[in-house]
């Protein structure tokens, strides 16, 4: 970009170097809009295709404006796409000062947070609110939030929480593919938002367009896939069209060098035979896609909806590199089981089973066992259960622990009662009274293991959504807060809000 785009986009010269790297021109709409506003700190919502590409001219303007004027950002994207916003993040940020962290774990952004030696945390809703609850990550201390593909989040608890105490001047960017969320979002925590992306109201919506086959694939696998597809089809000619240049040498290694019937490419699409769209396009672009050539969706975790918004007729495509992939996994869970068959020790575990041995088929059993053992979110056993001394509980009595999860859910004390003995091992007796509410639940339990058991408990699923529990910390019954000058706040994970915000 030249000095004249630079100053008229107000991006720092390296930020815009780097935007220009990834592909994005001045004249392209979204970084007109999107660039010059998230700059100046204003509050965005940017609606785009379900991929961090997309935001790249957003997220540089914010950067710009971190390594000008400093302070602190967080961005909150979806789990199985972590990885790809935090490689935007340092992309964009690479050759500035600013100091970046993709949180897998919280451990070390935990620490990093309170030393002061972080500018940019990207994290998942989970991460986040692990940091919140732990005192690591503070709202009041945030200069910009960034909600990243929220329609792909397993909850919005955690944004409840944060948006709770976000200081009324801090910089609110939402970048959705969710039109009607975008607003809901936009109407609770960014008014008075600049939105870009939205076609005008009196347009029709676009009806999908197609043939497409589609292939379904996770993130970090698009590009070894792009090899398997090479195999499967053996076209005369490929194009790999994606939304930015930031895989373009990922894409290059999986790919055969010296073939000049393969090409990758970011803005014009020529003619070839398989035309494949490494990122989810949107309808206008699609229509190009199927114009130069028969057209393949890679289609990652949580862009499924927007693929069938987009493309009609589509016809699923099976990649044999894919399939392998799934059974090798599988050999791998069967040995692990061979493993501990051949190793002995499970007398109590059959002590455990007898009375459903008596009852069916023992193949039946190790099918349903299998199944909750692969299906736990970290592929091993249930945890040890929590002590709660009896000693500690008549001395310190019990507390409150607040569940993001109520009768709006359809869940009941029941689905709390089974998760806590069966998942995190509380024993039935030490639970006491729960408090039902619409939005949330109030459990009693041992005052000196409270805080671990909500620990334990957040990230779980009841009612088939991940909940939030945390140390209930206001006092008595009442569920208000007054919070500073005579504000009201609600209860923590309600999404209260200061009434003086927009």
């Amino acid at each position: 970009m030249t000095a004249p785009d630079m100053e008229r986009l107000q991006l720092t010269p390296a930020v815009a170097d780097a935007l220009a790297a990834l592909g994005w021109t001045a004249d392209d709409a979204r970084v007109r809009d999107a660039a010059p506003t998230a700059a100046r700190g204003h509050s965005l919502i940017v609606l785009a295709p379900p991929a961090a590409a997309y935001a790249a001219p957003a997220l540089a303007g914010l950067v710009s404006r971190l390594a000008s004027e400093g302070g602190r950002a967080l961005l909150i994207g979806p789990v199985p796409e972590l990885a790809e916003w935090g490689s935007l993040a340092h992309a964009l940020s690479r050759t500035s000062a600013l100091r970046v962290q993709t949180a897998h774990g919280v451990a070390r952004a935990a620490r990093r947070l309170r030393s002061e030696s972080l500018d940019l945390l990207v994290a998942s809703p989970a991460a986040t609110s692990t940091l919140l609850h732990r005192g690591a990550l503070k709202a009041a201390g945030l200069t910009a939030v960034v909600m990243a593909g929220p329609e792909r989040w397993e909850g919005l608890d955690a944004l409840d929480v944060l948006m709770n105490d976000l200081p009324r001047e801090s910089q609110r960017i939402v970048i959705a593919s969710d039109l009607a969320l975008a607003t809901q979002l936009g109407e609770r925590y960014a008014r008075r938002a600049l939105i870009v992306g939205v076609p005008p109201a009196e347009s029709r919506p676009a009806a999908p367009v197609g043939p497409v086959r589609t292939v379904g694939v996770a993130w970090e696998r698009r590009a070894s896939a792009l090899a398997d597809l090479l195999e499967v089809l053996d076209p005369v000619s490929l194009t790999v069209w994606t939304a930015d240049r930031s895989r373009h040498a990922a894409i290059a290694s999986a790919l055969p060098g010296g073939d000049s019937a393969i090409r990758v490419v970011t803005h014009e699409v020529p003619a070839a035979a398989v035309v494949v769209a490494f990122d989810p396009p949107d309808i206008e672009r699609l229509r190009l896609l199927i114009a130069a050539g028969d057209v393949v969706l890679l289609v990652p975790p949580g862009t499924e909806k927007w693929t069938a918004d987009v493309a009609e007729p589509r016809r699923p495509l099976r990649l044999p590199g894919l399939a392998d992939a799934a059974e090798s996994a599988a050999a791998g869970r069967r040995a692990a089981v061979a493993r501990a068959i051949e190793a002995g020790g499970n007398d109590g575990a059959l002590l455990a089973l007898a009375p459903l041995l008596e009852r069916y088929e023992p193949s039946s059993i190790a099918a349903a066992l299998y199944g909750l053992w692969s299906g736990a979110p970290s592929g091993g056993p249930a945890p040890a259960p929590l002590p709660v001394p009896a000693a500690a509980v008549e001395a310190s009595g019990t507390a409150k622990v607040w569940v993001g999860l109520g009768r709006n859910d359809g869940a009941t004390p029941n689905d709390l009662v089974a998760v806590l003995t069966k998942e995190v091992r509380v024993p039935k007796e030490r639970i006491g009274r729960i408090e039902m509410r619409d939005g949330y639940m109030l459990v009693e339990l041992p005052a000196a293991d409270a805080e671990r058991i909500a620990e334990s408990l957040s990230g779980r699923e009841i009612r088939r959504k991940r909940v939030v529990a945390r140390l209930d910390r206001t006092s008595g019954n009442s569920r208000e807060r007054t919070g500073p000058a005579g504000t009201r706040r609600g209860p923590p994970g309600m999404g209260g809000k200061r009434r003086e915000r927009p």
